[in-house]
């Protein structure tokens, strides 16, 4: 496969370089799931620090294959990745520049492509890796305020605030929460189309609403019940519950929709 071929064409180029300890692969190649589809998720692990360096990180991009493009990754907390496009073939691939101390500190454990003196396999070893848990307080305690952001925005008319809303909680709340509940790492989004059970997966497309204040509200409601369905099933008892904000904000949802959803509200975009 196209990926294959790469991480070998990458590995062949740093095997000469005195700076690189060694190469792992992480996503895709750690479950063995990789397809047609799948990027390429290098981890590059050197003596030197890469990652301080924009133009280092480029650098050595640029020496792995026909590259296209590449930016940093600021966007997803993670700014030691360089995000690049190749070509030739066309290419999705991510390259993580970290120290072998740095190396230490992972959500996972890689598979490691080259490593010459076993740096990599001694710290797999000898340290574990952790997916960071879901702080179901941090949810509990934010969302019925975030509810009631998007209810006054729905009141005031701005629809596509409200959409933000709901993309924003079914990534990190909705769906890792239902990650979780079929036995999954609660990786947002990330294939559950394919780890969810069918059930599961009907009510998160409940969560996805059209452009019209009827469907915004309806889905709204959808979205809070399966919040409080997956709380149920999910948080501990020493998750703080309150109920005085989830009411208020409850009967305001309920007043603003009676007000934007009457007989006589138009309801078309």
């Amino acid at each position: 496969m196209k990926q294959h071929k790469f991480i070998k064409q990458v590995a062949d180029k740093i095997k000469t370089d005195p700076n690189v300890i060694g190469l792992a692969v992480a996503g895709s190649f750690i479950t063995k799931e990789v397809d047609e589809y799948s990027d390429v998720d290098l981890i590059l692990v050197t003596t030197e620090p890469i990652s301080v360096d924009t133009t280092k990180m480029v650098a050595y991009a640029k020496s792995f294959g026909d590259y296209l493009n590449g930016f940093t990754g600021e966007h997803v907390g993670e700014p030691r990745v360089l995000i690049c496009l190749y070509d030739n073939p066309l290419l999705h691939v991510d390259i993580k520049f970290v120290t072998l101390e740095e190396f230490e500190k992972r959500i996972e454990d890689p598979v490691i492509f080259w490593d010459p003196s076993n740096s990599l396999q001694n710290v797999i070893d000898t340290t574990t890796s952790e997916w960071p848990k879901v702080n179901y307080q941090w949810i509990e305690d934010r969302f019925w305020t975030w509810l009631h952001h998007a209810t006054s925005k729905l009141g005031r008319g701005e629809n596509f605030e409200a959409l933000d809303f709901l993309t924003f909680v079914r990534l990190v709340v909705i769906a890792p929460l239902l990650q979780i509940k079929n036995g999954r790492l609660p990786r947002g989004l990330r294939k559950v189309e394919f780890n969810l059970h069918k059930d599961d997966l009907k009510k998160l497309v409940r969560t996805v609403a059209e452009y019209n204040i009827t469907s915004i509200f309806g889905v709204l409601e959808n979205t809070i019940e399966l919040y409080q369905e997956l709380r149920l099933d999910l948080y501990p008892d020493s998750v703080v519950i309150n109920s005085k904000v989830e009411g208020k904000t409850l009967a305001y949802f309920e007043e603003i929709k009676r007000l934007k959803t009457g007989p006589y509200f138009n309801s078309k975009p």
